[in-house]
């Protein structure tokens, strides 16, 4: 039997030209642009990329680039 992935890739997904490379102020609005100004979305996607990652660098970056989007996001719900 084969053995079960628990993180499937979304079949249509847009690319979202993230690269840990590039400086955060980029990467933050690549990711965002991809994710059509949601937040949310990219704090989640990127948490995914950061959970599956074997390279620290991309772990720590995607991880600090989730964090600052969830905290985004929650400025965002409060001012409602």
């Amino acid at each position: 039997m084969a053995k079960r992935k628990w993180f499937q890739l979304i079949p249509k997904a847009k690319p979202t030209g993230w690269k840990k490379t590039d400086p955060p102020s980029v990467r933050r609005r690549k990711i965002l642009r991809a994710k059509n100004g949601n937040a949310l979305r990219a704090a989640r996607a990127l948490q995914a990329l950061a959970n599956v990652t074997f390279d620290r660098a991309t772990r720590e970056r995607a991880r600090a680039d989730a964090r600052y989007f969830y905290a985004l996001h929650k400025k965002r719900r409060r001012r409602k």
